[in-house]
């Protein structure tokens, strides 16, 4: 499920100053929170070597991000250790390297400033992070993290279950207005939307706005299916990710 369809439906949104370091680069998995002293990325080097495989490392850099915390070194130990992503509210570096083995980054920046690897932190506490609007974003150990190249969302533990709910029927209501679009379907009458807002309209002539009064019903979108009936190529590197939840912290809490 992308980031845009569970942000609609209750994921909250981190800041959008974040970018994924290589397009395409895609995650979904249980949050282990890391805060680094400013400038410093030995919380990251404690974090790899502690944190459970198939989860992914959320990083606070204590609001001091020209630096390059996430380095080719680091991505390597990462991917290694079966870390699946890292967001972090800082830069990074060795960019070439990173998308090379193919671990999803996503950060504010590129920085050839080398981080230090002395100064402490904290790894598995909860961390704040910047977020869309004017409320900080609060990440605990389990909540779920979401980063696509749209940007990055998180599902808290406790509301996990009926987000997905949500964001499911989300989608496949999306899916009946794009297969009506792709047909000749006004998207003014399928969304309800009013013209004589704008000036300049002009009455186009009537438009057919029964979805079903077409070839057939309109089909439900499978989340792990894409437009031709294949399996999606993110549904097949997140399978299995939904259940790691339940296994680990016995559903929601």
């Amino acid at each position: 499920m992308g980031t845009v369809a569970l942000a609609r439906s209750g994921g909250r949104p981190f800041g959008t100053h974040l970018f994924s370091v290589w397009p395409g680069a895609a995650f979904a998995a249980t949050a282990f929170p890391v805060r680094c002293a400013p400038g410093d990325n030995l919380a990251l080097h404690v974090a790899v070597a502690q944190a459970p495989p198939g989860s992914a490392l959320i990083v606070d850099v204590s609001g001091e991000p020209e630096y390059g915390y996430v380095d080719e070194i680091l991505a390597v130990a990462a991917r290694t250790k079966g870390i699946v992503g890292i967001v972090l509210e800082g830069c990074v570096r060795d960019v070439a390297a990173i998308a090379h083995c193919e671990l999803p980054v996503f950060g504010t920046g590129v920085s050839v400033r080398e981080a230090g690897h002395d100064a402490g932190g904290s790894v598995g506490r909860q961390i704040t992070m910047e977020a869309t609007g004017p409320v900080p974003l609060s990440v605990r150990r389990g909540d779920w993290i979401v980063a696509d190249d749209d940007g990055v969302v998180c599902l808290p533990r406790g509301q996990v279950s009926a987000i997905i709910a949500d964001t499911m029927s989300s989608i496949s209501r999306e899916r009946e207005i794009i297969d009506a679009v792709s047909e000749g379907a006004s998207t003014l009458d399928l969304l309800g939307l009013d013209p004589s807002r704008v000036t300049g309209w002009e009455e186009a002539p009537e438009r057919p706005t029964d979805l079903t009064a077409r070839r057939g019903r309109p089909r439900a979108l499978n989340p792990r299916r894409d437009a031709r009936g294949g399996e999606h190529p993110a549904a097949r590197s997140r399978r299995g990710s939904c259940s790691a939840v339940t296994d680990v912290y016995g559903g929601d809490h």
